[in-house]
């Protein structure tokens, strides 16, 4: 099973994720990670994290996924995402950011664990 990337590091705009480039929001899953670009799928604070969000997570093998809501939890997650997760039979995560890096790296060590991560609101 490939491990998924730690989280070093993560502030306000700013994560250090093992493996790649320092950046802003990130999406990650086991073997590896990407910036999370929102206009890929028409991401927006509200109604917030979609199922195209999601869906590489788990192409890439993901089967516990932490969704980061930003660090004054603005960012919402799309009942629908949440519905395509629980058909799945994935346990879901959902936390302010710092806390959701503190599960993830955590899950990390045990899990094939994805993630969405955003570093401001």
């Amino acid at each position: 099973m490939a491990e998924s990337p730690r989280i070093r590091s993560v502030e306000w705009g700013r994560m250090e994720v093992d493996g790649l480039e320092p950046g802003k929001d990130f999406k990650l899953w086991p073997g590896g990670g990407r910036p999370w670009d929102w206009g890929e799928s028409g991401t927006r604070h509200q109604p917030g994290i979609l199922p195209g969000d999601v869906a590489e997570l788990l192409d890439r093998g993901a089967t516990v996924v932490v969704l980061s809501r930003g660090m004054e939890l603005r960012l919402g997650v799309d009942p629908a995402t949440l519905d395509l997760l629980r058909e799945r039979g994935i346990t879901v995560h959902q936390a302010e950011t710092t806390e959701a890096v503190r599960r993830y790296n955590e899950l990390a060590a045990t899990e094939p664990v994805g993630g969405l991560f955003h570093s401001t609101c």
